[in-house]
């Protein structure tokens, strides 16, 4: 089994039981005890659990950060849908700040047949796709790495953002709430997004309809700081009335 795939099991355990012991995880996972210990402190690492003696606790308040390849099987079709809207926004020659995600990703492969761009990244998926096209101009921000969703995230990263000045900046998001904001899970990226934010003249957040209505632990943005919001048309016409001009439903 694939670390990726542990560590979805564990999390969900946690979301079950409340505590994991790592010794029964090692029997449920039929791996040794080390193998279970380093998935526990690559979580704890990531923000998403807290390490006790012998196993593990949630965070506080959090909502589990789903693992990349979970992320990546989710709401596929309605994914590729949004990053192809945003991708005919953009124009050749652009600068882009692409953040890390599922979504953000379909919109790196959505800018394929651009040219001239200049992609900014803090997702190690993202970097590995734009470097095999071999026509853009690429950076990758620095930072501690958060092993399950494959992001740059820490205070290098949000120094080196402050470097740029972008055309456009493309968000993902744990939730949306038109009261709450642009709110994630994982705290360690809150301020990497925020920097996304300040660098780019235009930002978009790219969120399936499913991230609508919901709230996660912490904030990164206002809705009047995006200047637009790009979901599908799943979204029903109540939901998406209270965020007015600034929401586009792909499919509509």
């Amino acid at each position: 089994m694939l670390a990726s795939a542990r560590r979805r099991v564990i999390l969900d355990r946690l979301i079950a039981d409340g505590y994991v012991e790592a010794k029964d995880l090692a029997r449920v996972l039929g791996v040794d005890a080390s193998t279970v210990r380093r998935d526990l402190d690559a979580l704890a690492r990531d923000g998403q659990i807290q390490r006790t003696h012998g196993g593990a606790r949630p965070m506080p308040g959090v909502t589990t950060d789903l693992p990349y390849e979970v992320k990546r099987m989710s709401h596929a079709a309605e994914k590729t849908a949004v990053a192809r809207a945003v991708a005919a926004r953009v124009r050749d020659g652009d600068s882009v700040v692409l953040d890390s995600g599922s979504t953000t990703y379909q919109v790196a492969v959505a800018l394929r047949n651009h040219t001239g761009l200049t992609v900014i990244t803090n997702d190690l998926r993202i970097a590995e796709y734009v470097a095999g096209l071999n026509r853009f101009r690429l950076l990758v921000t620095g930072g501690e790495l958060l092993g399950s969703v494959y992001t740059l995230a820490g205070d290098r990263t949000v120094d080196f953002l402050r470097g740029y000045a972008a055309t456009w900046a493309v968000l993902g998001a744990d939730a949306v709430d038109a009261t709450a904001g642009i709110t994630n899970t994982n705290t360690l990226e809150v301020p990497v997004k925020q920097a996304m934010i300040a660098a780019a003249a235009t930002t978009f957040v790219v969120a399936d309809s499913s991230k609508f209505g919901h709230r996660a632990l912490a904030k990164v943005a206002d809705i009047d700081e995006i200047d637009t919001l790009v979901t599908d048309a799943g979204l029903g016409a109540e939901h998406a009335e209270p965020f007015g001009a600034r929401l586009l439903r792909v499919g509509d």
